[in-house]
């Protein structure tokens, strides 16, 4: 628990928010110095100096990805454990309640306001940086659905990326798992249960499965925090969850990979979010914990992540490098790595947030039914990168899917968009499992085969020089995905017997 301290007098605090450029050692975000004079005490993230990818040496890119990925996280932990040491000591003397991270060089605290001066003034210290909690801008249900709204035999967004052609040559996501971070989910929802990896047909087994990174949460709601099983209180996790996996069994198919399994991480309570739990559920994907979020096993984790979800400035991502490490190393780890452009359109230059902007994320936009780009779905090019934002477009407006209270509800968004990704990852893996853990081969099939021929924009004639007319472009990224075509040629250039059938 936290320990009571007094506050700070508000001419103290100011005095000390004009001496920090000088008298400190790391730079302390402003929020940081807001939140200590409302409160006095501070949430925030301390950043260490060494945010350097490990060297793993003498593994190459072809070495057996589990052995690299259990090498990278003994790596990863090693460093945090020397680095980190003199910081854990410092705050265990003082009982101040924290929590350390080892995929990014990184501890959370939540200390007085009046020990910020000299945890500043460490050394090994680079940045103060603030974690609050805000709102996150997430798709919720569109109403109810009516008699004329219920899952399809398939649903739409399923068929126009020709995943059912997948199946149909035998390869339905089989053998591959896929992690949702999210809201929550409602893990035994009818369209869920069977794909969940912690349900063997007659008990549920939430160790390694499942974690829940909301510690605490300031108003009260159905999940509660450090959840032991999983829970959705917001709905958004349980449908884009429907989205990559789910199918009922009964003939309402509306996963693009019905066949995969799917762990989850909650990292939103009520849609808010924070750096600290979108970071604690990336380093859980890489090597998940057994119930009392102990013995990480890079061995269980997902071969995909679905991240419907972005950290904004509000958020505390002000820099746009508080969760790089992170995905830097999920990604190094054999993961691939979705994520929502967000819903900032039509305008150029909207990719703007984190993790969209992070060169390891593999992003994504929306498109309705006729293949036109929503209004709403961001554009690029993103800020300090000169690479193709979105990377890929997909079906995201007016999504059916799974929510909570065993129904099904509509939903629009790069939210909606990106399980979808998720899920023909998954078929490809299926296809070939050589691909699995090795997310840039992944990623290259998706562009390479994305379908460029009805892709419209009717809100915006072109960004950073490139019109619809040019492949790739700012906009679409390299086209809406085309699942099939992606399998045939993940067949055709690592697996040799494809035998095309369907078409």
């Amino acid at each position: 628990m936290t320990p009571s301290h007094p506050r700070l007098p508000g001419l103290a605090l100011a005095t000390l928010a004009l001496a920090c450029p000088p008298a400190f050692s790391a730079p302390v975000d402003p929020d940081v110095f807001a939140q200590a004079r409302r409160e006095g005490v501070v949430d925030a993230l301390i950043v260490l100096r060494d945010q350097s990818a490990p060297s793993l040496a003498p593994l190459d890119g072809d070495a057996d990805y589990k052995l690299r990925r259990r090498a990278l996280v003994d790596a990863l932990r090693s460093r945090a454990s020397t680095q980190q040491a003199g910081l854990r000591g410092w705050f265990g003397a003082r009982g101040i309640e924290y929590r350390a991270y080892w995929i990014a060089n990184m501890i959370w605290a939540r200390l007085p306001a009046g020990d910020l001066a000299a945890l500043a003034r460490r050394a090994d210290v680079a940045r103060v940086a603030a974690n609050p909690r805000i709102a996150a801008r997430l798709p919720l249900p569109e109403g109810r659905p009516t008699a004329t709204a219920v899952p399809l035999a398939i649903e739409w967004g399923v068929a126009k990326i020709d995943a059912p052609r997948v199946w149909s040559a035998g390869f339905d996501g089989q053998g591959v798992v896929i992690g949702g971070e999210d809201t929550g989910y409602q893990w035994d929802h009818p369209a869920l249960k069977s794909q969940y990896r912690g349900w063997d047909g007659s008990a549920a087994d939430h160790a390694y499965n499942w974690h829940d990174a909301v510690h605490s949460n300031a108003d009260t709601n159905v999940c509660g925090v450090d959840s032991p099983f999983p829970c959705d209180d917001y709905g958004h996790g349980t449908h884009t969850a429907g989205t990559f996996a789910g199918d009922d069994g009964a003939g309402h198919q509306i996963g693009v990979a019905p066949g995969a399994q799917w762990i989850g991480c909650r990292n939103m309570d009520g849609g808010i979010g924070t750096p600290a739990r979108y970071v604690e559920c990336m380093q859980w994907m890489l090597a998940p914990t057994d119930a009392d979020d102990a013995n990480p096993d890079p061995d269980k984790a997902p071969d995909v992540v679905s991240n419907s979800w972005t950290c904004t400035s509000d958020e505390g991502c002000t820099t746009g490098d508080e969760l790089a490490a992170a995905v830097d190393n999920l990604v190094a780890g054999g993961l691939f790595f979705v994520a929502g452009a967000a819903n900032e359109g039509p305008a150029c230059g909207t990719i703007a947030n984190e993790p969209a902007i992070l060169d390891a994320s593999f992003v994504v936009g929306m498109t309705d039914s006729s293949d036109a780009l929503d209004a709403d779905s961001s554009r690029g090019p993103a800020p300090g990168t000169g690479r193709i934002r979105p990377d890929v477009s997909a079906p995201g407006v007016g999504i059916l899917s799974s929510v909570p209270g065993d129904d099904y509800g509509v939903m629009s968004g790069t939210s909606m968009a990106t399980p979808h990704v998720a899920g023909a990852a998954a078929l490809l893996m299926s296809v070939n499992p050589a691909l699995k853990g090795h997310p840039q081969r992944v990623a290259d099939l998706l562009r390479s085969t994305a379908a460029t021929g009805d892709v419209t924009d009717p809100w915006n004639s072109g960004c950073g020089g490139l019109t619809m007319a040019s492949w790739p472009n700012y906009q679409a990224g390299y086209g809406r995905i085309d699942a099939y075509a992606a399998a045939v040629l993940a067949d055709t250039i690592l697996k040799d017997g494809f035998d095309g059938a369907g078409q």
